[in-house]
């Protein structure tokens, strides 16, 4: 850890604690005991089960919480849920007050599994916010720097979370970085999430995830949509590139959770720049090759109560061709999640497995295809990363990740979380479509962290040891990360 880094701590240490004060229009990625906390709502059937695509708008969330009879006959586990969702929600929709708030991350060695919850990027990053939020219009202006590992160690402006939204209708419009997640996975996801830092984009999504009044449409139950288009202003050989993503989720029966996705990368250096006539082209296989890098997304989330135990299984696909069945060139993920209720509280136990070595068809496992998770032949060396990290799963192209995760969350809502991961990262056969490691390499990381909030502050500590390092280092190595949030 470098010096220059304490300065930024004294000054955050320094500023003591404040009110709570944040404000957003909506549940942003990484809290994973908000996550949690949402899914048991869903899984109780007290809230509409579009859980899977974030940020989430708190309008969605809070609906049926409202009501009456919300938690009627409901366990305490699930009220103490419940509790915490309100009081956040409550929190971040104030409205007429001008806020800030102060973060700072620092380690001396980044993780290169990054979940849902993960903290720092790189070595070091420090960052102020200001927020206004009206009934219709929320804005926030974010600006750090952040200190990447590997980099030539050169300090970068950090812009991320900033963003303006504005309500329309029944929509939100927005321009900004926003950091997204797309997918039933709490470690990974395969097309989407925050492994890359945000780019620069502008999109729109429902502000609700309310059904569909018409009787020909309502069969689809609570849904969700989303459309954002980025653009890829980083150092590479296509430069000026330019991506797009559109995902919709609907929950057509109790506990079932059906997510739809799409991504592109488009035009770029030495790229044709047709955006409405490739969008729209949907064939791709060798008679026809689209002109585009795209992926097609389907995932499927299921979750219940069982004997008064709330659990979840889940699988996400990413295929590089149209076709989903046969020449799909398809990434996997499977997980499950159970909720062990202990004194009115609970334990979250996930296992979940992510494989981005593609099968040529959809379940050809054994008839694979190396290199193409993120890559293609017509974006051969940048593919769908930002900054040189894949957009989606954390250990990139031709990888495999075991993941094993028990969380629980005390009577004074301090989060305890242990994981172990087995990292299989590259192949012998990947060549250069997996930057970050020189040779394939297995790991095995784990990793212990306790989360502490206080009146306005949000403590992360966390020490991971792992047995081998992403080539060319070697041998056994530690790290610890401390990210402090204050809101004042």
């Amino acid at each position: 850890m470098r010096k220059d880094w304490l300065v930024p701590i004294a000054l955050v240490v320094a500023l003591g604690r404040w009110p709570d004060a944040s404000a957003s229009p909506w549940a942003e990625v990484g809290d994973s005991e908000l996550r949690s906390d949402i899914q048991i709502l869903a899984s109780a059937g007290v809230i509409d089960d579009i859980t899977t695509q974030w940020p989430v708008p708190w309008a969605g969330v809070v609906r049926r919480l409202k009501t009456e009879d919300a938690l009627a006959n409901q366990p305490v586990y699930v009220r103490e849920a419940a509790r915490r969702v309100l009081d956040l929600a409550r929190r971040e929709m104030r409205i007429g007050d001008l806020r800030a708030s102060a973060t700072v991350d620092v380690t001396n060695r980044p993780d290169i599994v990054r979940g849902f919850d993960a903290l720092g990027l790189g070595e070091g990053q420090a960052q102020l916010s200001l927020e206004y939020m009206t009934s219709t219009t929320a804005a926030r202006l974010s600006a750090g720097i952040f200190a990447p590992r590997f980099q030539g160690g050169g300090k970068q402006f950090m812009p991320d979370g900033s963003y303006v939204a504005q309500k329309i209708g029944g929509a939100l419009v927005y321009a900004g970085y926003l950091t997204h997640w797309w997918g039933p996975g709490w470690i990974s996801a395969l097309s989407y999430s925050n492994n890359a830092r945000p780019f620069p984009q502008i999109g729109i999504e429902r502000d609700s995830t309310s059904e569909f009044r018409t009787p020909w449409l309502s069969w689809l139950g609570p849904w969700q949509m989303e459309f954002l288009i980025g653009w890829f202003n980083d150092k590479r050989v296509a430069t000026n590139t330019y991506w797009d993503g559109f995902r919709f989720t609907f929950n057509p029966l109790p506990g079932l959770q059906i997510g739809l996705a799409r991504t592109d990368e488009l035009c770029g250096k030495g790229h044709p720049c047709k955006p409405i006539a490739t969008y729209f082209d949907l064939r791709n296989d060798p008679a026809h090759p689209s002109r585009t890098n795209d992926e097609g997304i389907i995932d499927i989330h299921y979750t219940r109560s069982a004997f008064g135990v709330p659990f979840e299984v889940y699988s996400q696909v990413m295929n590089e061709d149209t076709n989903p069945i046969v020449h799909s060139f398809t990434s996997h993920l499977f997980g499950a999640s159970v909720w062990v209720p202990i004194r009115g509280q609970n334990v979250r136990l996930t296992a979940e497995y992510t494989d981005s070595i593609a099968t040529r068809n959809i379940f050809s496992f054994g008839d694979v295809g190396f290199g193409v998770s993120y890559n293609d032949s017509k974006y051969p060396v940048d593919g769908m990363r930002y900054r040189g990290r894949a957009l989606g799963f954390s250990l990139d192209s031709d990888s495999r990740l075991l993941s094993l995760q028990a969380s629980a969350v005390d009577a004074g809502d301090r989060t305890f979380t242990l994981t172990f991961h087995r990292a299989q990262v590259s192949t012998p056969f990947t060549g250069a479509a997996n930057p970050l490691t020189t040779a394939p390499v297995t790991i095995d990381i784990g990793e212990a962290r306790v989360t502490v909030p206080w009146t306005g502050v949000k403590l992360d500590l966390a020490a991971r040891v792992q047995d081998d390092q992403l080539r060319p280092h070697h041998g056994f190595t530690a790290a610890f990360e401390s990210s402090l949030q204050i809101d004042f």
